[in-house]
């Protein structure tokens, strides 16, 4: 993704209206959950109930509604990015890292808490002292959702405008790469991390507590699964062009999603347990961390595989 992949201002700007609708959705989505974490580090208790435990380490709790603020409001400046003129002008880097961390926060959000709602699961977090009231989540969960399908669909219009060159054709179509049997190995290692961390979390979706903290969410350890199979199965697609009818586009997709939710979910909830262990008894489980550990280590090896194949492409595919 060079330089010389940057279209003019006039090719993104031919879609304006409707880029500037979805852009002030993406934003005013934001505008709750924002609203809702100024007031904490204000002092409010708006949605926390008394004998919450978000109410015991004031400080901390801040510190990480100030990191959540700065984490939402980035929505809002890749929402301008993609739909001003000098947007297009971003390196692709600066645009594609936390453009992957957003999708992959976003995403397992936007799977699991409609699925939740579904089996009638949607809370206040469970357990005899509930951390928030249970409107919170449909606030803010109902506004994440909106963001990712605003965000999602103006960085699909961005980035087929800027680089999709890239993806064009099907995967047989893919000549051999130099450096082939290095992503090879890499898509291997990913394969037989991935099932390790996969297996656990299946084994805890099924109802084993074994190395669990805190009792989990059986739902969300299988979207976990799910995303882990994404991950891994981009990257094999890639790594040894299988899947060959597919379009290139399904196993980027793949790699894209699978990676940035494993990756940054199992970063964020490793940081999340820790920051909220009162005690050493909360602390996760030694399966738990190299659980999470392991996922990070899939989301960023696939994430790397797939920037190397998009360097490649930028190079070698026709203009």
């Amino acid at each position: 993704m060079t330089s010389s992949t940057v279209p003019r201002p006039a090719a993104v700007a031919a879609v304006s209206s409707r880029r500037r609708a979805l852009r002030l959705v993406a934003i005013a989505a934001c505008l709750p959950y924002l609203s809702l974490k100024v007031a904490w580090i204000s002092g409010s208790h708006l949605g926390i109930p008394d004998g919450s435990p978000l109410l015991e380490q004031r400080l901390t709790m801040a510190l990480a509604n100030g990191l959540t603020v700065l984490m939402d409001a980035a929505v809002v400046v890749l929402a301008l990015l993609l739909t001003r003129p000098w947007g297009v002008r971003v390196p692709a880097w600066l645009l594609a890292v936390p453009m992957w961390i957003a999708t992959g926060l976003l995403a397992p959000i936007m799977v699991g808490f409609p699925l939740q709602l579904l089996l009638n699961r949607g809370g206040g977090g469970g357990g005899d002292k509930p951390f928030l009231d249970g409107w919170v989540f449909a606030l803010v969960y109902g506004g994440f959702i909106v963001q990712g399908l605003a965000l999602g669909t103006l960085f699909a219009g961005y980035a087929r405008t800027r680089w999709g060159r890239l993806w064009r054709g099907r995967v047989r179509e893919l000549p051999a790469r130099a450096g082939a049997s290095a992503q090879r190995l890499t898509a291997v290692t990913v394969m037989f991390l991935g099932l390790a961390a996969g297996a656990v979390r299946l084994l805890w979706a099924c109802g084993v507590t074994a190395g669990r903290s805190g009792g989990g969410d059986r739902l969300m350890e299988a979207v976990y699964v799910l995303f882990l199979a994404a991950a891994v199965t981009g990257a094999g697609q890639l790594a040894f062009h299988r899947g060959r009818s597919l379009p290139v586009a399904v196993p980027l997709a793949l790699a894209w999603v699978g990676s940035g939710a494993v990756a940054c979910w199992g970063g964020w909830t490793a940081l999340a347990t820790l920051v909220t262990a009162h005690t050493l008894a909360d602390r996760p489980t030694p399966l738990l961390s190299l659980t999470y550990a392991v996922q990070m280590i899939v989301g960023f090896l696939v994430a790397s595989l797939t920037a190397h194949f998009l360097a490649e492409r930028s190079v070698k595919a026709p203009r």
